[in-house]
């Protein structure tokens, strides 16, 4: 993000001064803005990261400093005469860098799934009007319309709402919708 968006806390600023800042007010931001926006700010999108090769995954496994002093105990055991206990440390690093391994190839699958379930188009107001865009053209100030059954197409500030609840379960975990108010 721009520097100075990463300054700003949004969350705790009133709405006016959210739309003073972002140049936009209830009935959204200009076309022209909108543009010159994504060119600052990029497309609403998760970055694409090149995927990390597999023997990067493995060694990394080995890199902790656990797992080299787990190697120093298991040289200065094999030294000692004490092969069954070497062999032991041995075999437990190996089992934690293969659970390790697993748990990093999960992890970047997750993350290409939830791009696969990213929102395509999203409602939102320009100019005082009602268009439907791509969700990757949205840009800071632009007014989305969110209705029941919708998905939350980006950190958005809530300034207009009726008795909203947000099913929260893929980011937390909770299976109860959690009611949302402008402040929350």
């Amino acid at each position: 993000l721009h520097s100075f968006m990463k300054k700003e806390k949004f969350y705790q600023k009133n709405i006016e001064d959210i739309f003073s800042i972002l140049k936009s007010n209830k009935k959204g931001i200009t076309q022209e803005n909108a543009e010159k926006c994504l060119k600052i700010y990029g497309k609403n999108e998760l970055k694409e990261e090149k995927k990390t090769p597999l023997w990067k995954i493995i060694l990394s496994q080995f890199t902790s400093p656990l797992i080299l002093i787990l190697f120093v105990a298991a040289l200065i055991s094999f030294f000692v005469g004490e092969h069954i206990d070497a062999m032991t440390i041995l075999a437990i690093v190996v089992l934690n860098a293969i659970l390790g391994f697993v748990e990093d190839i999960k992890a970047e699958k997750a993350i290409r799934a939830l791009k696969k379930i990213a929102i395509t188009k999203s409602r939102v107001i320009r100019e005082g009007k009602e268009r439907i865009i791509d969700s990757r053209e949205l840009v800071p100030g632009d007014v989305v319309i969110i209705e029941a059954g919708d998905k939350i197409p980006a950190d958005i500030r809530l300034f207009e709402l009726n008795n909203l609840r947000v099913d929260e379960a893929i980011l937390t975990g909770e299976s109860i919708a959690t009611l949302k108010d402008k402040e929350r």
